[in-house]
């Protein structure tokens, strides 16, 4: 097992553009999401700068936190802490080969950042996608609280064999909707639909020692053992015929 060479690893913050280049173009979900904070990891590549007496460094990967996306989201950690007091890790990616463990020391060089640069905020909320055979085993590995599969079921669209699978939010501006059937009285085509896995749930806490254990005795969830299975069941994808007459409201 190959571990990251730490001596050759920073992180620091970069601005967004560049984030949302990288997640837009490497991230599994290819979309940008709310963003407050985007943190860049870099790795000295060992070629003597240009210009300066150091190791020109490598953009290899960025950790983007950001508001909740959902208000719901932002109040359900306790209520000793306010939703303008959590961040949501939204997105995450970093390049193959830097070593197994990279990700759980960018995670946590990245608590570190916020607790200095940002500690307005108290904690810190994400979830892991099964469908893309994510448990959460960086967020176990960084010592986060698993608090189950949280949520409704939500569905994506594909509107060609070939196109890629789409959230409901992404298609909403397009059909003022992400309901099935007022689709359906819109498109010419048929499209598919795919009932998407709940997602697992994880939050960790920025606070002191004192603070923590008085949240600790007034979470929302309970806090719950890992998952370790990646097995989430079968997809469901319907593929849907388009249906004539106006959008019922």
């Amino acid at each position: 097992m190959k571990y990251c060479d730490t001596t050759k690893l920073s992180i620091r913050q970069i601005d967004k553009p560049s984030a949302k280049k990288m997640i837009v173009k490497h991230h599994y979900s290819h979309l940008w999401t709310k963003c407050s904070v985007a943190l860049g990891i870099f790795h000295k590549t060992g070629n003597q700068h240009a210009f300066f007496d150091e190791d020109e460094e490598k953009l290899i990967g960025v950790c983007v936190f950001g508001d909740p996306v959902g208000r719901a989201s932002g109040e359900s950690i306790s209520d000793l802490i306010d939703r303008t007091e959590v961040f949501e890790l939204t997105r995450l990616f970093i390049y193959d080969g830097y070593g197994n463990n990279i990700e759980s020391w960018f995670i946590s060089q990245s608590m570190n950042w916020l607790r200095k640069n940002r500690p307005e905020i108290k904690a810190l909320v994400s979830y892991a996608d099964p469908k893309e055979n994510h448990p959460g085993t960086i967020y176990q590995a960084t010592n986060w609280m698993y608090q189950g599969i949280i949520g409704k079921h939500t569905w994506s669209f594909k509107f060609s064999e070939n196109d890629r699978w789409k959230h409901g939010r992404t298609i909403f501006p397009y059909y003022g909707t992400n309901d099935i059937e007022k689709i359906q009285r819109q498109v010419k085509e048929p499209f598919w639909v795919r009932k998407e896995p709940r997602k697992h749930r994880y939050i960790y806490l920025l606070v002191g020692k004192k603070e923590k254990k008085q949240v600790m005795k007034n979470l929302r969830y309970p806090v719950l053992e890992y998952p370790k299975s990646k097995d989430f069941g079968e997809l469901e994808i319907l593929k849907k015929e388009p249906i004539n007459g106006k959008i019922q409201k």
